[in-house]
């Protein structure tokens, strides 16, 4: 099979992390690129010899480019989606779909009357423990699902960001990139139709957020919700991205990506940051070359090594079913049943996200429906907007959007 020509929107930190994938497998090929950053399209046009772009506009209408991997900014992914659907380009568009419901509807129909299909990842349900645990649930082995509980602790706030990653309007905060993870994990755990939720946000800080008429309007750094599905199950999820606890110590110090963790280096998170601080109008300047700088292409870019030798995760999560617990690690799916406990092994890919190809190869060369389509993620943004809406109201939000996910098989 001929590889997947690959045309790159946004060669950020996305980018940065996916592209150990995109190296390391086969099966697609990196071909062209626009970012508005010359540092990286000049590594890009080095490292590929694929050719580079002014405008996202002009990388659609590239003749040798079969998919677009869309990782611009949360508040621009809806008109980028209908800009590569009208050259007739697939489109791997990362996670969160949109920042409103509105836009996740256009993006959706723009791929439908383009006839092209809308992937979005990675969020961490194409985690192969998730998709394993997934599958031990759908074989019926352990019964109903009947409650999850989830829960994930970083020093998210307190990385460098640009301005609108802490602008709830423009798709910052904790919700929009987090909630993206913990919710589709949840939803495809549970059996995807959520009927209501109930939530409270944390925005604890005034110094992480956006300006605002009468100062700084704090961006959320955490949530706690409660969702129920159809068929009688309930999830608790909570995420937390204040910096002091860290639950990679309930994942044996694995971190997020796979890779052994140093736990002395989460705690350094507000210091760095806080040894930034200059005059209040520079700080975001700073704070975005910081970011950039760690990015492909930039100073301090440093190029992914060997793959990592863990599963990739989000946190410590129990599934309790009918006739067993089930409890997703870095290594596997730890099954505790009537007669003890056992690790199904989840066997570890040379190339991390792995699935995440999987998935787009198997809808662009052989017509396979994605599951992470266009309908199944605007069905966890509708969760998602649902726990902002639930905290400022303090009322349950009921759900209109939902489905249930495509069988998973071969995992």
């Amino acid at each position: 099979m001929k590889p997947l020509k690959i045309g790159v929107a946004g060669l950020g930190r996305a980018f940065t992390l996916m592209l150990p994938t995109f190296v390391d497998d086969a099966r697609v090929q990196l071909v062209a690129a626009t970012d508005p950053r010359a540092d990286a399209c000049e590594r890009f046009r080095a490292d590929f010899g694929g050719h580079t772009y002014d405008t996202i506009d002009a990388l659609c209408a590239d003749p040798d480019v079969e998919v677009i991997y869309l990782a611009t900014p949360h508040q621009l992914h809806a008109e980028h989606v209908k800009i590569a659907a009208g050259h007739g380009q697939h489109v791997l568009v990362e996670k969160p779909l949109a920042i409103s419901l509105a836009e996740c509807d256009a993006m959706i129909e723009a791929a439908a009357a383009a006839g092209v299909h809308l992937i979005v990842g990675h969020s961490h349900s194409f985690d192969a423990p998730v998709l394993q645990a997934r599958c031990i649930i759908e074989s019926g082995e352990v019964g109903a699902v009947r409650m999850i509980t989830a829960q994930m602790y970083t020093d998210f706030l307190y990385r460098p960001r640009r301005p609108e990653e802490l602008d709830t309007a423009q798709g910052g905060g904790v919700v929009f990139s987090q909630a993206a993870h913990q919710i589709d994990i949840v939803r495809l755990l549970g059996g995807g139709k959520v009927t209501a939720v109930r939530a409270q946000t944390g925005a604890w800080d005034p110094s992480r957020g956006a300006e605002a008429p009468g100062g700084i309007r704090p961006a959320e750094g955490a949530y706690a919700a409660m969702l129920w599905f159809e068929g009688g199950a309930f999830a608790s999820v909570t995420y937390n991205g204040y910096g002091f606890y860290d639950s990679d110590e309930a994942c044996e110090w694995v971190g997020e990506l796979g890779a052994p963790k140093n736990p002395e280096v989460y705690q350094s998170g507000r210091a760095r940051l806080a040894a930034t601080k200059h005059a209040a109008a520079k700080d975001a300047l700073h704070e975005a070359q910081l970011k950039a700088a760690r990015n492909y292409g930039g100073a301090t870019y440093v190029p992914p090594g060997a793959a990592p030798p863990h599963h990739q995760h989000f946190g410590p999560m129990v599934i309790s079913c009918e006739r067993a617990d089930l409890r997703p690690t870095p290594r596997g799916v730890m099954v505790y049943g009537e007669t003890g406990k056992a690790l199904r092994p989840a066997p570890r890919a040379a190339v991390p996200r792995i699935e995440v190809i999987d998935e787009l190869v198997a809808a662009v060369r052989e017509g396979v429906a994605p599951l992470h389509n266009g309908a199944w993620s605007r069905a966890t943004m509708e969760v998602c907007l649902a726990l902002i809406e639930s905290s400022r109201t303090g009322q349950e939000v009921r759900m209109q959007h939902q489905i249930a996910p495509r069988r998973i098989t071969g995992v």
